[in-house]
């Protein structure tokens, strides 16, 4: 199935990525997570920093979501704000042995998803997917 004609992009895109989504969503909830939960773990993970202020950033967030959600992992074990030694406004959060642990765990919730989303698609296929969503990502940016 392509481009419906007439049919604006966006829209299709929008509604593409509601259904992504939301199956990513379920995926991550079947697995013992959640998106918001997901996505915490892998700003911590590829920004070993973890102050409050960068996850924030990395995540483009506000703080007041970002505490939200810092607050219900932190009271679920899964991860740990210290204060700053040398500036005490500024929390360093990172994972405990249980976010660890869950990490890995929706690590293979993500990576089976990933194989069912490239279901049926080439090489060729994820090349121009890519290079396609790259475009679309510049005609909006400017």
């Amino acid at each position: 199935m392509g481009v419906r004609t007439g049919e604006p992009i966006g829209l299709q895109l929008a509604q593409t990525t509601k259904v992504v989504r939301r199956a990513f969503d379920e995926a991550l909830t079947q697995a013992g997570g959640s998106l918001p939960i997901w996505l915490v773990m892998v700003a911590l993970k590829n920004h070993h920093h973890g102050t409050q202020r960068d996850l924030a950033e990395v995540m483009e967030i506000e703080g007041p979501t970002l505490t939200h959600h810092l607050n219900r992992m932190e009271r679920a074990g899964l991860l740990m704000r210290t204060r700053d030694p040398q500036n005490r406004r500024v929390h360093q959060v990172t994972l405990t042995a249980a976010g660890e642990a869950l990490f890995e765990q929706l690590l293979g919730a993500v990576t089976a998803f990933d194989r069912r989303l490239r279901r049926g698609l080439g090489k060729t296929d994820l090349d121009t997917l890519g290079a396609v969503l790259d475009q679309l990502r510049l005609n909006v940016s400017g």
